[in-house]
């Protein structure tokens, strides 16, 4: 069945394409995605929740189905507050959930611990899966996650941002070192999430500059929470704790968990897509953490 589809608009008028996959008096679920994807790339992750709860994909500003804003409201303060405009437009339109969840990756979980932590969080509960993590300088894993961040604005700035067709792009994926782990449908899906005809060719959805300006702003969010800060449950899901042939994003959540009281869990054998690489095992630790709300 198609889930029904919507507009609404942002605070600074920013529209935003909701899909609504309903099932009446469940847990409602928010689902969107880290920088640079779309949330529609996350299928093999969303589609089996389809069966038990009250599904809401939505995908980040200058992301995925968005229409293109440019670069004012494209940093983290704004996503932050996106956060709870998406909330609250959703709930006024579709009544409001016995209980509305928050299942966020990446550069939206970082946005959901700063819209926690500064604003209040209107979600019941928040499922983080790999935030980019940064702790404060001076910390052990301060220059590993800064060096990361670095490099991927380097690779931003320079990535390929015009294709012949998504199986181009789908093509790179599966040589790329950084998704030689997903699964070969999330590939396919992912190339297709993130580029829109353009000429009868394809370009990227999130122009490669504004992915960069938000790697970059990772290193200048001063946002390191305890778990107690963020007002809501949190289960935090991170990528392998030890960094095994992964990023350090896996050592950084397991850190932040360990100075800051989180409910975790890090993921073995796993890196910052983890819910594409073992979308079973990431759908586990989701109703585990539901069931004890």
């Amino acid at each position: 069945m198609q889930p029904e589809r919507f507009d609404i608009e942002l605070e600074d008028g920013a529209p935003t394409i909701v899909r609504h996959h309903a099932r009446p008096g469940a847990t409602r679920l928010y689902i969107t995605h880290g920088n640079g994807f779309a949330v529609d790339g996350y299928r093999v992750f969303w589609e089996p929740l389809l069966e038990d709860f009250d599904i809401v994909l939505f995908d980040m500003r200058n992301h995925g189905q968005n229409p293109a804003t440019g670069a004012d409201g494209h940093h983290y303060q704004q996503m932050a507050r996106d956060l709870s405009t998406v909330h609250e437009k959703v709930e006024a339109r579709l009544g409001a959930a016995p209980k509305a969840v928050g299942v966020f990756h990446s550069m939206s979980s970082r946005a959901a611990m700063k819209n926690a932590f500064e604003l209040g969080s209107p979600y019941d509960a928040l499922v983080l899966y790999d935030p980019p993590s940064v702790p404060p300088r001076g910390h052990a894993l301060y220059e590993p996650m800064r060096s990361f961040e670095l490099k991927l604005v380097s690779w931003a700035v320079d990535r390929p941002d015009r294709f012949a067709s998504p199986a181009e792009l789908e093509a790179a994926y599966a040589e790329a070192r950084a998704s030689a782990k997903w699964l070969p449908q999330a590939r396919a899906d992912m190339a297709k999430a993130v580029l829109k005809e353009d000429g009868g060719a394809y370009r990227l959805s999130c122009q490669r500059e504004l992915e960069a300006s938000i790697y970059l702003a990772a290193l200048t969010l001063d946002l390191w929470p305890d778990a107690s800060d963020l007002g809501v449950p949190a289960k935090l899901i991170g990528a392998d704790p030890e960094g095994r042939g992964g990023p350090p994003t896996g050592p950084a959540n397991h850190a932040l968990a360990q100075e800051g009281g989180y409910d975790y869990l890090g993921m073995e054998g796993v890196g910052h897509l983890l819910q594409i690489e073992k979308p079973d095992a990431c759908r586990e630790v989701l109703y585990s953490f539901l069931d004890t709300l």
